[in-house]
């Protein structure tokens, strides 16, 4: 568990780094700030000391006061967005929380930038039969597109971009067991239902922390949503960024899907090439710095250059 004061003492740090933060030029109208994949890192290890975060769990409940406490040292806008889902397997209902951080409430033009910040309450793929039933650490899975979501929240606070930015952090996206797949992308699929806004265009971050990382076009954002794929892999493409592989590879089932039916174009961005995927040795040693900097780095240069 991560005492309240020593995430204080982390973000008062932080804050004053920032200040001191050089911005630089990356070609784009807006000066983009230099994104620090060890910050991110140290954002990744924050949530996996608190345990898995499956919802309802102690894990997931200390994660809510972490959020709390971190947005409101930035003093930036956010909601938070309760709901519920009956779980008609485990014969009772489930409590659930989205959190939307607004950068530049006032602004029309919007973008959102979502990961979910849940981890996966079975490990149904570790190679101890007798383990498969306990909750996965997460750290890839979970953190990792979390910890990307949350450093681009500071860097954004001390020096906004000219667009309006949604950071969604979403619940529930790894709750459902194998083959229910009704049971999947819980938080998304509530949001697209009531939100009442109006984005240019979503992209949804997932396992984006792995050591080797290798993220591919994936299919149904491809199919779908082409031009904020193109917009994103030309991006790393200038930027040099290679984990950025311009060919496609994998249909995967995520948080942009929900997104994308509720008439917000979304993509996915994720390496599911992974071998930890729903283990328990999806630990912060599986994950590098230098990976959430190469995503962290596209991402800021796409939302600094609108």
């Amino acid at each position: 568990m991560i005492s309240p004061i020593i995430v204080r003492r982390i973000v008062r740090h932080t804050a004053i780094a920032l200040a001191l933060v050089v911005l630089i030029s990356c070609g784009g109208k807006n000066p983009v700030p230099k994104f620090d994949g060890d910050r991110a890192f140290k954002l990744l290890v924050m949530q996996t000391d608190l345990g898995p975060r499956v919802p309802g769990s102690s894990g997931w409940e200390q994660f809510q006061s972490m959020a709390r406490q971190f947005f409101d040292s930035l003093g930036v806008t956010y909601e938070t967005q309760p709901f519920t889902y009956p779980d008609y397997l485990r014969g009772d209902t489930v409590k659930l929380v989205n959190w939307i951080v607004h950068i530049n409430p006032g602004k029309g033009n919007r973008i959102l930038l979502g990961a979910h910040y849940d981890s996966r309450p079975r490990a149904d793929y570790d190679p101890d039969p007798n383990r498969r039933d306990q909750p996965i650490p997460g750290a890839n899975d979970g953190a990792s597109g979390t910890a990307v979501l949350m450093h681009m929240c500071e860097l954004m606070v001390a020096a906004p971009p000219a667009v309006g930015v949604d950071l969604v952090l979403f619940d529930g996206e790894d709750y459902g067991p194998p083959g229910r797949n009704d049971q999947y992308l819980l938080g998304s699929t509530h949001y697209a239902s009531n939100y009442d806004g109006d984005y240019d265009f979503g992209i949804i971050i997932d396992m984006i922390g792995d050591s080797d990382l290798n993220i591919y076009r994936e299919v149904f954002s491809e199919r779908y949503v082409k031009d904020i794929n193109d917009l994103v892999w030309n991006t790393a493409a200038r930027l040099g960024v290679s984990a950025f592989i311009d060919s496609l590879k994998y249909e995967v089932i995520d948080d942009h899907l929900p997104l994308i039916s509720g008439g917000i174009p979304t993509i996915d961005v994720i390496d599911f090439d992974y071998p930890y995927w729903h283990t328990l040795a999806d630990t912060p040693d599986k994950c590098s710095p230098a990976s959430l900097d190469a995503v962290g780095r596209v991402l800021l240069d796409v939302v600094y250059g609108r």
